[in-house]
């Protein structure tokens, strides 16, 4: 099965890479204006080698030992981005810090200043997504809309991370037509704190949905499953 799988995931990504075209040029967009993150999670290491075959280059993964082990294996890679994108605690910090080239999940002060802490200590500047939970939804991570403000600034004092954009994960719907005005409203908060010119990226849409979240403006689309097919439970 794992085989099987490898097998498939060049094509795979050609047609996730095919489907970010169609949506960008609907959207009257340049494709490479969109940067996809390919989330392995779950996934061998080989999965990820076969990507990067494939021409991949940014992955992402949700858990901070996982991402850790990955990069240790696949250090011989050149050109390989590692996106943590999943809820962080102030203990994995130092690790993602060392790991990582970009947290796409910072969502309050106290992980803020403990990323910043550590990615001085390495001598290093760590870009940074805010991640903000639109849709309201107590299972998700994220500051509440209210709070991007102050978060912000937090991270404005860090002087060693450099914040690039927001992030959300929006509620599942059947329609990912009516998901849009999720992806819509991390727009608007993005220009409502300083536009594109401050906030260029906006990391929205996966699997399901990244075509709505293209129509709105996504810059990082986060597509696991469409690449390397469903995982098993953890």
């Amino acid at each position: 099965m794992i085989s099987d799988d490898l097998g498939n995931i060049a094509s795979r990504l050609k047609e996730v890479r095919r489907r970010i075209a169609r949506a960008a040029a609907r959207a009257g967009r340049a494709p490479e204006e969109i940067r996809l993150i390919a989330v392995s999670k779950g996934k061998p290491a080989e999965a990820i080698r076969a990507a990067y075959a494939a021409g991949q280059r940014d992955f992402g993964e949700n858990y901070v030992q996982e991402l850790a082990e990955k990069a240790e294996a696949l250090a011989d890679l050149d050109g390989l981005v590692w996106h943590a994108i999943g809820h962080l605690q102030r203990n994995k910090a130092k690790i993602v810090a060392r790991v990582a080239q970009v947290v796409q999940s910072v969502d309050r002060e106290e992980i803020a200043v403990e990323l910043d802490r550590r990615t001085a200590a390495l001598a290093r500047t760590l870009d940074v997504l805010l991640e903000v939970n639109v849709g309201g939804e107590a299972t998700k991570s994220g500051c509440a809309p209210g709070d991007l403000g102050p978060l912000l600034a937090a991270v404005a004092r860090c002087a060693h991370l450099r914040p690039v954009g927001l992030m959300t994960i929006a509620p599942f719907r059947e329609d990912p037509a009516d998901v849009r005005p999720f992806f819509a409203q991390l727009r608007a908060l993005r220009d409502a704190h300083g536009g594109q010119a401050a906030l260029p990226a906006l990391s929205m849409g996966m699997s399901h949905d990244l075509e709505a979240a293209i129509a709105e403006g996504a810059t990082l689309v986060r597509v696991g499953t469409a690449i390397f097919g469903a995982r098993e439970p953890r």
